[in-house]
């Protein structure tokens, strides 16, 4: 149990959870400092002030230097999820993977609501977790998004249940390498011991092997591609669960989601649903009424028989795959913005085969255009508008114009959300246009 009266804390990054940790430590009788938009020379002075504790937010790496001499003096160093973990009580539902977290933990969230279970759902989406504690009620469960970022300044941070959805190249601007960021996901099944449960992707190999050395936890698999004794698999138009010995069946026909991932993400969620004891009439009634998130494969407008799609949110090159493999109709693909390092080989075959022209914008656009730029039309454009305007006039009857950049938004937008909204607002302009002109 971490004490915080009249203990001296360091809070490094102001966003939104480290605001809520500065507010819960001072609140507490701690000693807080807090520190933003520093430059690293700076932050090494604030560490350098007798501190007892650091709580790094998840956008600032332990690698920096301050961090490292911080470490070898002896003073700990945190996220705010561990923070928060020596606090909670409640049994933690907790979702990480490289995509489908946000769409997971939001599911679960809503079955566990659908099944009349009190529940806080936060994380690294919506509220931190140290907001549950200051709301000041007990919830019967705690369902958290968890990132890498957050998983590096871990602890004793032990989830009741982990689903572990996938694996792929991401944050490659952040690790040295793509074993370290494996490396820093496998952080959550850390601390899990007997009596826990952690629900894996058995069509990931990359997951597979990270939980080979697993012996008290009950590993619980889910698939689509196999049957899975005593696991969670898809047969045909049905999503079958042999979790607690008997057989449920999911019916996928009133799903209002689409894509092959999300099947992923739903029979993950109706595994954790029945660890929490829902039952199945509740869950099949939740996920048949989830709507999906916005920014993820998100329809905007059909425009002269063209279909767009928001997919702002598929910031790497797993989600760009699982959403080209989502439609059958010749794809627009408009991709780009700030590289993350992962390189975008991996593409070449689903480029081939589905992407009709390739539109490339931002930062990324030199380095996307000679890694794939040879496997289709490709096409330049220096701004998102640009970029749907050069789409729309490339379009045919059937076609989809797909916004999934494989990047980060920093180098034109705030975040990928603003990046989404302005697609959507560009895209709706675009049909009050067509509609004018009959």
């Amino acid at each position: 149990m971490i004490t915080i009266k009249e203990k001296k804390f360091l809070v490094v990054g102001l966003g939104k959870s480290g605001v809520a940790c500065a507010r819960f430590l001072k609140e507490r009788g701690g000693v807080v400092t807090a520190t933003d938009g520093k430059s690293i020379d700076d932050l090494g002075e604030d560490v350098q002030k007798d501190c007892d504790l650091i709580v790094l937010s998840p956008g600032v790496p332990m690698s920096i230097e301050p961090i490292k001499e911080a470490k070898k003096i002896g003073i700990e160093v945190i996220s705010e999820i561990e923070l928060a973990y020596n606090f909670i009580k409640t049994p933690i539902v907790a979702i990480t993977g490289s995509n489908g977290k946000t769409t997971t933990t939001t599911l679960v969230g809503q079955i566990l609501k659908r099944a009349h279970k009190e529940v806080f759902v936060g994380g690294n989406i919506g509220n931190p977790l140290i907001e549950y504690i200051e709301l000041g009620r007990e919830a019967e469960y705690v369902v958290a998004e968890i990132s890498s970022f957050q998983l590096e300044g871990i602890r004793s941070f032990r989830p009741r249940v982990v689903i572990m959805l996938n694996i792929s190249p991401d944050h490659l601007d952040r690790y040295l390498s793509y074993q370290d960021y494996i490396a820093a996901k496998a952080r959550i099944f850390l601390n899990q011991r007997e009596g826990d449960f952690a629900i894996l992707n058995a069509d990931d190999s990359l997951v597979s092997e990270m939980t080979n050395s697993f012996k008290d936890v009950r590993k619980v698999y889910f698939s689509q591609k196999e049957k899975i004794n005593k696991g969670i698999y898809l047969d045909g138009n049905s999503i079958i669960s042999e979790i607690g010995g008997q057989k449920h069946y999911y019916g996928t026909e009133f799903f209002k989601i689409r894509g092959v991932h999300n099947i992923d993400n739903i029979m993950a969620s109706i595994a954790a649903a029945e660890i929490c004891g829902c039952n199945p009439g509740d869950i099949q009634d939740a996920v048949n009424s989830f709507k999906g998130l916005e920014h993820r494969l998100e329809f905007v407008e059909e425009i002269s028989g063209v279909k767009y799609y928001n997919d702002s949110k598929a910031t790497n090159i797993g989600a760009v795959e699982k959403s080209l493999e989502s439609f059958e109709q010749p794809i627009i693909l408009i991709a780009g913005g700030r590289d993350k390092g992962t390189g975008y080989e991996s593409l070449n075959e689903l480029v081939k085969e589905r992407v009709k022209k390739l539109i490339l914008i931002g930062e990324a656009k030199e380095i996307i255009l000679k890694s794939l730029g040879s496997l289709t039309q490709s096409l330049k454009a220096d701004t998102l508008e640009e970029a749907v305007e050069l789409a729309w006039s490339q379009s045919s009857h059937g076609d989809v114009v797909l916004l999934s950049p494989a990047c980060s938004s920093y180098d034109m937008f705030n975040n990928y959300e603003e990046r989404g909204e302005a697609f959507k607002a560009i895209v709706r302009e675009l049909k009050s246009k067509t509609d004018q002109m009959g």
